[in-house]
């Protein structure tokens, strides 16, 4: 599922007169809320759904995979998710 197919899905889900541009504000809405609680609080729980949690991967040393010679990969954050047992049931 896309960005597209989330924005209509939540546009079937609202049903009545709901329209495209509103279920596309609702959705931004709510992908910015949990961006903002990432980069406050480094978590973002979802009862029923999962856990968004920042990581932070450290610098190591891979290889250049055209030349075979080593590299130094630098230190990233990343997001990691962990679904809730309600979620892990239905998949």
């Amino acid at each position: 599922m896309n960005k597209a197919a989330l924005i209509e899905e939540v546009r079937k889900l609202l049903a009545g007169d709901t329209t495209r541009v509103a279920a596309e504000r609702a959705t931004e809405a709510v992908l910015a809320a949990m961006k903002r609680g990432l980069k406050r609080d480094g978590e973002v729980a979802v009862a029923g759904f999962g856990t968004f949690n920042v990581a932070k991967l450290p610098a190591r040393l891979g290889f250049n995979p055209h030349t075979r010679r080593p590299m130094r990969i630098a230190a990233v954050k990343t997001v990691r998710f962990r679904p809730a047992s309600e979620l892990r049931a239905r998949s």
